[in-house]
């Protein structure tokens, strides 16, 4: 069992950054892949980044690419997402989440954390 608790989200303005991070419980977050998502009003959730078990391997969505940026540190049972450059196109809840599988598709993500709000204004 992983409970994650993300934190980090706010207003900014365009062309701003934030920080997100997501804290997790459990001995066994470190066997887990972890990604982040959003969910816009009206829209489905979207897969933003994913880093694999150990943070060799990272990916991300191309509209996020280049501005974002994943990692994790295992020690702190924390993984995190550095957003630059926002735009207002980026506001939505985002969501980190635990998989053993290796993937982008939200419904094979085990494990989901309550989500954070991030705004960006023009």
């Amino acid at each position: 069992q992983v409970q994650l608790v993300e934190s980090g989200g706010g207003l900014v303005q365009a062309g701003g950054s934030l920080s997100l991070s997501c804290a997790a419980s459990g001995r066994t977050f470190r066997t887990y892949h972890m990604g982040w998502f959003r969910q816009a009003p009206g829209k489905e959730r979207e897969f933003v980044a994913r880093i694999t078990w150990n943070g060799e391997f990272m990916y991300y969505a191309d509209s996020v690419k280049g501005r974002f940026t994943i990692s994790r540190d295992n020690a702190k049972n924390t993984v995190y997402l550095q957003m630059n450059n926002l735009k207002p196109e980026d506001t939505a809840v985002y969501y980190c989440a635990a998989s053993t599988a290796w993937t982008e598709r939200p419904t094979e993500y085990n494990y989901w954390g309550q989500g954070t709000q991030v705004t960006v204004s023009s």
